[in-house]
């Protein structure tokens, strides 16, 4: 059966229009041509006219623009203020993260103008605003102590260190394990898989420590950090680093403990322990340092079965200390962009 012309895409309509009037053109019956395409005689002639009136760019494709918003300029302003830097708990709604539905509801309550939700996005594309992940901030964070952190606090620990003739570090933990955090496999639709497993998992974890200037220090570990063991490492870091040392750590309750304290009394004159902000885990560049290898490097590759995770994890480690310039790239991040200052 033959197929509609008219069935056909915007491209290939648009090739057919051109190769159309090229062969009639070229001497073939316009009757002739349009039949092997599938169009009427006549439209032939159609697109004649419209060539001769706008050249060849009139056979070109193009697609609708629709029928016009029904929202001014002013009114998409209004929608583009409503998004950014605000969430939908602040108009009442009770979810913190933007949708269209959502969107849609406030121009329809606020503006008392009803919108398809392919209108919104289309809305939303213009505006440009896009889709994201949004970054996760604990409601516990004090923005003022963070702000204190980023224009006092550091640039005061940057000028010792330079007095001193020290090197800042900044140090932060991390765990792996063998599991996907998704939990999450492939199926068949509507057929869910049924994974067998004995219960067994490798889990390791481990400390790491970057300077600004390419340094990369770091231990695997088993088990729960300790006070005891935190020392252990906090040893072997100075042992590894010459001059005096600035580390920059979180507020773990384990970096604060007794023994830590009394361990940083007796080597005072070659350690120095700051303490970031509470709940500001983004100030920190040596995060970017997990965020690298879970995202390429050890949870991105698939354990072989018999495969160690400690070896991997370490193996991982080893690349990135090897690596200077992907060290100090860390620091370059929007986050952390206060310790370049």
């Amino acid at each position: 059966m033959k197929k509609d012309g008219r069935s056909h895409d915007h491209k290939t309509l648009e090739f057919i229009r051109k190769n159309a009037l090229s062969r009639i053109d070229a001497g073939e019956s316009a009757s002739a041509v349009m039949e092997s395409f599938g169009f009427c005689r006549t439209t032939a002639y159609k697109w004649k006219n419209a060539r001769a009136v706008g050249g060849d760019k009139a056979l070109d494709s193009s697609l609708h623009p629709g029928p016009p918003c029904k929202l001014s300029d002013q009114q998409k302003q209004t929608v583009r203020k409503w998004i950014c830097g605000k969430d939908p708990r602040q108009f009442g709604i009770d979810f913190g993260l933007w949708t269209r539905q959502i969107v849609q509801e406030l121009i329809r309550e606020r503006m008392n103008i009803s919108v398809s939700l392919a209108t919104v996005g289309k809305i939303l594309a213009d505006l440009d605003i896009t889709p994201q992940k949004p970054l996760q901030r604990a409601y516990q964070r004090d923005p003022v102590a963070v702000a204190r952190w980023k224009e006092k606090v550091y640039p005061r620990i940057k000028r010792q260190a330079k007095r001193e003739k020290g090197t800042i570090f900044f140090l932060d933990e991390a765990g792996f394990s063998t599991d996907d955090s998704r939990g999450r496999t492939w199926g068949k639709k509507g057929q869910t898989p049924i994974i067998l497993t004995d219960g067994r998992r490798q889990r390791v974890n481990a400390i790491s420590a970057e300077s600004p200037g390419g340094g990369f220090w770091y231990q695997v570990y088993q088990g729960k950090l300790s006070s005891t063991l935190f020392i252990d490492f906090l040893s072997d870091f100075c042992r590894s680093q010459p001059g005096i040392l600035h580390l920059v750590i979180d507020s773990l309750p384990v970096h604060k403990s007794k023994l830590v304290q009394a361990f940083l009394k007796n080597n005072a004159q070659h350690l120095r322990l700051h303490y970031l902000p509470t709940y500001a885990p983004d100030l920190n560049p040596d995060e970017f340092v997990w965020h690298y290898m879970k995202s390429r490097g050890t949870t991105k590759r698939p354990l072989k079965i018999g495969e160690s995770l400690k070896k991997r994890v370490v193996s991982d480690l080893k690349a990135i200390k090897k690596n200077t310039e992907l060290v100090k790239s860390l620091f370059l991040a929007k986050s952390v962009d206060y310790t370049a200052a």
